[in-house]
């Protein structure tokens, strides 16, 4: 059993709705970077196109990422992420790594295997992950003593690139690209970094597949007893939140919103919640729904609609619509924690703050917030 811990974000989410940023990487957008920006000289050699790999900005142009925490925290954000949705040694070696695809072979366990036993890619997502938690505590630490109100690091652990759950070949619907042993490796591989540089969260974003999701709970709960860590410590509270479809399943796993809360309660996480998928529109029925389940806080941080290339920021809703969106989700009484996912720049985070300004948080039962760490797996 995990120890309770008296978290003071706890407290904020008794007495208003606490505010989550925006996406980076479309904010990265925004600042009109080019491929050679990226690679900066450390990666100027690189054999593969990196600029879709946001994570190397917190290595090579450090200030950028940390103009983009300045503007998120003074926009209003409680919570900071950090710069690490793609920072396992699995998703980096879509980057840095031979693809054998492309030599008539297929992507394998024996291939994930030598990736994460490389060391060129457990250094470096070690030093992204421990660099962006150190940059995001710069500013979250600068920004409150400056505002005197507190806010919070979440280390951010998303998806990664591969699925537990389904075969990528239809003719062998019994295969899979990589093992649960190896994807909870990578994750662990992630946790750490992320705890070492000054997280005071974690959060497991965008869940598509309920089992990599698994596994990287399994994988926290691990470092957490491995390391000695406890809750009078550096045990961390854990946020889960998951990306859902047209028909309210959560994508690759197809789980429902019962079935996908089910599956994740017995952890007793900080909160549960809905985040990139559809926009604020379509998610709605699905956020009903897993308010009314949950006995723990529930977030909620939305794409801004759905692409769209034609935009400035690749998404349809503009700062007054994701406002009025969230201000709608409040006045129901549906969340605890809110922000936005792709397409939210700081101005929509700004328009989303103000918005839920004065609006009383879902009322959590007596018990919710009792324990928000993670429970053991055994």
């Amino acid at each position: 059993m995990a120890q309770a811990i008296n978290h003071p974000l706890e407290k904020i989410i008794k007495s208003r709705i606490a505010i989550i940023d925006g996406a980076t990487g479309t904010t990265i957008r925004t600042y009109g970077m080019k491929e050679a920006d990226i690679r900066g000289e450390r990666f100027k050699d690189a054999k593969k196109d990196l600029l879709n790999n946001g994570d190397l900005f917190t290595l090579t142009r450090s200030e950028l990422v940390g103009d983009i925490h300045r503007r998120f925290l003074e926009a209003g954000a409680d919570i900071v992420e950090t710069n690490t949705f793609g920072a396992t040694t699995i998703a980096q070696s879509e980057f840095f790594v031979d693809d054998p695809r492309e030599h008539g072979r297929r992507k394998d366990p024996e291939f994930y295997q030598r990736v994460i036993d490389d060391k060129f890619l457990g250094d470096l997502v070690w030093e992204i992950n421990e660099k962006s938690a150190q940059q995001a505590r710069e500013w979250v630490d600068r920004v409150g003593n400056e505002t005197g109100r507190q806010r919070f690091v979440a280390g951010a652990i998303g998806p990664l690139t591969v699925s537990l759950s389904n075969s990528p070949d239809a003719d062998d619907p019994g295969f899979r690209v990589v093992t649960f042993d190896q994807v909870k490796t990578a994750y662990k591989q992630q946790a750490r970094p992320l705890i070492a540089g000054g997280a005071d969260l974690l959060l497991v974003e965008t869940i598509f597949d309920s089992l990599n999701a698994k596994a990287a709970l399994v994988a926290i709960r691990e470092v957490f007893d491995e390391d000695g860590l406890t809750a009078s410590s550096r045990e961390l509270p854990v946020m889960i939140s998951a990306a859902v479809g047209r028909g309210g399943e959560t994508m690759i796993s197809a789980q429902t919103i019962e079935a996908f809360w089910t599956s994740v309660r017995h952890i007793k996480p900080f909160s549960v919640g809905l985040n990139c998928s559809l926009g604020p529109d379509l998610m709605a029925p699905f956020l009903r729904e897993l308010a009314a389940k949950a006995d723990i806080a529930v977030s909620c941080y939305p794409n801004a609609g759905l692409p769209n290339p034609l935009s400035p920021t690749g998404f349809d809703l503009g700062p007054e619509d994701m406002a009025r969106y969230l201000g709608g989700f409040a006045r129901e009484g549906l969340i605890n924690l809110a922000g936005g996912c792709c397409g939210n720049t700081p101005e929509h985070i700004a328009a989303i703050a103000k918005a839920l300004e004065g609006v009383a948080p879902r009322k959590l039962p007596v018990a919710a917030a009792e324990t928000c760490g993670v429970e053991s797996t055994a």
